[in-house]
């Protein structure tokens, strides 16, 4: 396992009613960013920062957003989200440098989201081994 540092999250936990169901939809979704996922197990799977196990209560309700460097990447992303049993939830403009970005409803309700910022850099990240305590990445 590869541990980032210099990010603000470590990772964001997703707990889900149907595993199969989320997995088949991140995995399609997360293909499309060039990721896959990291690791799974009979009651959870994760891909980079990104945790999602069973819930024997109740399922997780949030909004994530992904980025991407490329402004067509959001289209395919909600295309790949839609054939692996998402729902279309609209359109995202209310960022001020937005310029293209898909909102689609997961399995279980939650929003994902792959937005192209107009003047977007990718940030660079330090990758190590092991978490440190403290480290400045450029």
């Amino acid at each position: 396992m590869q541990y980032h540092s210099g990010r603000l999250l470590d990772h964001v936990h997703l707990q889900v009613r149907d595993l199969a169901a989320s997995k088949r939809f991140y995995r399609a979704v997360l293909q499309v960013l060039g990721r896959e996922l990291t690791a799974e197990g009979p009651d959870y799977f994760w891909a980079d920062e990104l945790f999602v196990s069973t819930t024997t209560g109740q399922h997780s309700h949030v909004h994530l957003a992904f980025q991407t460097g490329d402004p067509d990447l959001p289209r395919r992303f909600q295309q790949a989200g839609l054939a692996a049993g998402g729902q279309a939830a609209g359109q995202d403009d209310s960022g001020p440098r937005l310029k293209s970005a898909t909102l689609l409803r997961d399995p279980d309700g939650n929003y994902i989201e792959a937005v192209f910022h107009s003047g977007q850099h990718t940030a660079s990240a330090c990758l190590m081994d092991s978490p440190a305590p403290f480290s400045v990445c450029e």
